[in-house]
């Protein structure tokens, strides 16, 4: 007896978990900066170093490079303060071995500092980082027998459709552009930047993965009078990636971070930035596979020995990406006369049910920098929860990205300042069906063997629930003969009926 075998080489997602650490460093203030007075703001950028897959833990490390801006002692501006603090974190991931990739997304939830005296500061850092193991796996499967007419060999096959992870690839690039600042005068004095790369295009062609994005970039300047700004840039990228397997039909899952970022003044007006940034693309594809299972086999001549297993089949029910509008208040109890700048960082998504719906709801924390009634430099921060709500049963797996795709708006308003801003859910609900599937079979004596001969007609009352296929099955005979026999069309057995069971002999 021969089978049809075939194979699903996939990626199996064995950890998928946003850890929350904090992160505190004591750092002396350089010789070159003045004394701490007051410190207003602490901007940050989370950068990705390094990933590890070992058994059973992905290890993730990266650096967070701080920006602490405060005003000094004895006047002036704002003055600016660099740190740089690195952190490790690892997951347990139960089935990941070295051969496994590791997905991580960084991000700095937020960050204070606190002068310990003029010249020694605490920073302290929140950071959420996404984590994502991933395992290739190779199962076998048999799809059905060849030659069933052979020992009166009767199979039935299961015809299905696999929603797998086909195709874990990254690829690091550098990216550099120039920015030409607007306004004329003496050179400002850049005190923070921050980037943030979106992929908002990916296609596959071929082996070949394309994807296209932006570089939003982020600055704070001060100008030579002591005015404040933010400035955002826009910079365009493509990139390609090598993805074998996938076929063309799949849906690609790209992000993009941080690895390093280098933002300087070029000589002249101070005008001309060069900017200069190390990326990591980190892709997935995921794609649709028809399978086919040989669900259950006998033989209507001879006894048989099946070996089984259960098949897990995943389906794709949702994958959508759902906006969700924020506008809140932040009090700062005094009068705001403007906004100088207002960035958002969002944390761990967490899943609750109420009844039909799965709740998904992430933290957005929002950092305001305005100026008060005195025109000094203040600063306001508040987390605010953000929810999506979604129709999906019990069983049903859901993963979610969040991003802020675009600009955090801030104004005054009565009692502090007005933010908008607009959180996107990025959702894919898979759901696991278990198929029992025979994976071997041997034929043993025959039916009649040492009972003498089998009687040439049965009559029977199906059982509730009970399938044509059963009854062929237990009587050794195929629901080809009982549809003949009892002057049937359709394998749907009528209710209360006694059927004639024919024998093959």
């Amino acid at each position: 007896m021969e089978f049809e075998r075939d194979t699903i080489i996939n990626y199996d997602t064995v950890a998928e978990v946003t850890l929350c650490q904090e992160e505190t460093l004591e750092s002396i203030v350089p010789d070159a900066c003045p004394d701490i007075l007051r410190i207003v703001d602490v901007c940050g950028q989370a950068t990705l170093s390094g990933k590890q897959a070992r058994e059973g833990v992905a290890q993730v490390t990266g650096m967070v490079r701080a920006s602490i801006l405060y005003q000094p002692e004895g006047g002036g501006g704002l003055r600016r303060m660099e740190v740089g603090l690195p952190f490790t974190c690892q997951a347990e991931a139960p089935g990941l071995t070295e051969r496994g990739t590791v997905l991580a997304r960084p991000r700095l939830r937020s960050a204070e500092a606190r002068a310990l005296n003029p010249r020694k500061v605490l920073l302290r850092v929140d950071l959420a980082v996404d984590i994502t193991a991933c395992q290739p796996m190779e199962r076998p499967i048999c799809g059905g027998v060849t030659g069933p007419d052979e020992e009166g060999l009767c199979q039935r096959q299961y015809q299905g459709e696999h929603y797998l992870l086909s195709a874990v690839q990254e690829k690091p690039f550098t990216f550099s552009d120039q920015v030409r600042l607007q306004g004329t005068g003496e050179s400002p004095m850049l005190l923070a930047v921050r980037a943030q790369p979106v992929c908002n295009e990916s296609k596959l062609i071929g082996s070949k993965l394309i994807f296209k994005g932006m570089v939003e970039l982020y600055l704070l300047l001060q100008e030579a009078g002591g005015g404040l700004s933010a400035v955002h840039e826009s910079m365009p990228f493509s990139q390609i990636i090598e993805v074998a397997g996938a076929g063309e039909e799949g849906d690609c899952q790209v992000e993009v971070e941080v690895a390093s970022l280098q933002c300087d003044q070029l000589p002249g007006d101070g005008r001309e930035l060069d900017v200069s940034l190390e990326l990591l693309a980190q892709a997935q594809v995921y794609c649709h596979r028809p399978v086919t299972l040989l669900q259950d086999l006998y033989s209507t001549s001879n006894l048989m020995e099946v070996e089984r297993e259960n098949q897990p089949l995943c389906r794709l029910t949702e994958q959508s990406v759902r906006p969700q509008a924020v506008r809140e208040l932040l009090e700062t109890g005094e009068l705001v006369r403007s906004v100088v700048d207002a960035r958002l960082a969002l944390g761990q998504v967490r899943q609750s049910r109420e009844g039909a719906e799965l709740v998904l709801t992430v933290e957005a924390c929002i950092t305001v920098l305005y100026l008060d009634e005195n025109e000094l430099v203040q600063c306001v921060r508040r987390s605010i929860p953000v929810a999506c709500r979604l129709e999906c049963a019990e069983g049903v797996r859901c993963s979610c990205l969040c991003a802020c795709p675009g600009e955090v708006f801030a104004a005054p308003a009565a009692g502090g300042v007005e933010v908008r801003f607009t959180v996107e859910f990025h959702c894919l609900a898979t759901e696991t069906e278990t198929v029992p599937a025979v994976t071997g079979a041997q034929l043993g004596e025959p039916r009649n063997g040492g009972e003498g001969q089998r009687p040439s007609v049965v009559l029977r009352m199906p059982s509730p629930g009970e399938e044509l296929w059963d009854i062929a099955k237990a009587h050794g005979t195929t629901m080809e003969q009982i549809l003949q026999a009892n002057e049937l069309e359709e394998d749907t057995l009528p209710a209360g009926r006694m059927l004639l069971i024919p024998s093959t002999r």
